[in-house]
């Protein structure tokens, strides 16, 4: 049976930020010129260098940009979660992940959205057939294949790219995946979210993107990050197989018999 989904009407494109002040202004005008309609919310975590401030003049400028400042860094996750609840208050149809750094190129954007005409998760995705990556060293290219590797056998999930944080999430979909109870902090945060749609039968779609390494500031990947990803992912990799035996050694037992073995003893 088709599952319906009503229309995107409205669109809230949520950018967290920390030390981005070189690239805030041109992500938030290169995201309305790419798609108009959306609102763009930028989750400032208290960043020193002035990049609240910068997005507090473009929302001054323009009704359709919004400014979330946090108390400090907090972390990708925790930011993002911010931002879903925002945009529920305010009854959005979708909620959109993207970098602040100009990785994500905004003007794929509109190929996503697309996409989520039929899907409750969209990712653009560097590792399916038409994807790509520019300008990064080898070894972050390989660090980005071997966890998406690992991630794809530790729990048995067909998603290439689970780890992409450019998405397209709809409102109904994060409602039923119980977002107020995740903890991840890093870029586990997106394996996290992809295994839940996934658990809870919803519909996560892969579009190819083209990933561009950021030109201006640096990258906030740290060995912290790739640790959370590493032991998190193996726990519910664990878990995930267990469940999945013992639901399997239950069918076995109900088509021998086998549920019949206590009462008899």
């Amino acid at each position: 049976m088709t599952r319906s989904r009503p229309a995107l009407e409205r669109v809230c494109v949520c950018v967290p930020t920390y030390n981005e002040v070189g690239n805030v202004e041109m992500i938030v005008r290169r995201l309305r010129a790419a798609v108009p309609t959306a609102d763009v919310l930028v989750l400032d975590d208290n960043s020193p260098d002035g990049t609240g401030e910068v997005a507090d003049r473009l929302a001054a400028d323009d009704p359709q940009v919004h400014v979330l400042h946090r108390a400090g860094k907090q972390g990708l996750g925790p930011a993002y979660l911010a931002g879903f609840r925002w945009a529920r208050e305010r009854g959005y149809d979708a909620v959109v992940e993207i970098d602040a750094d100009g990785s994500h190129q905004p003007e794929q954007l509109p190929s996503l959205l697309a996409a989520a005409a039929d899907a409750d998760v969209v990712i653009g995705s560097r590792w399916v057939p038409g994807g790509s990556v520019h300008n990064w060293p080898a070894h972050r290219r390989a660090l980005s294949v071997g966890a998406n590797t690992y991630a794809r056998f530790a729990l048995g999930i067909p998603v290439r790219d689970a780890t992409a944080g450019f998405r397209v999430y709809r409102l109904s979909a994060l409602g039923e995946m119980d977002t107020d109870a995740v903890a991840s902090q890093g870029y586990c945060f997106q394996v996290d979210l992809t295994l839940r749609a996934l658990d809870r039968g919803l519909t996560v779609v892969e579009v190819p993107v083209a990933f561009v390494e950021r030109e201006v500031g640096t990258s906030k990947m740290d060995d912290s990050i790739v640790r959370e990803a590493a032991v998190r992912v193996g726990v519910w990799g664990v878990q995930r197989r267990s469940r999945q035996l013992r639901e399997r050694l239950g069918r076995v037992g109900r088509s021998t018999g086998w549920h019949h073995l206590e009462e008899d003893l």
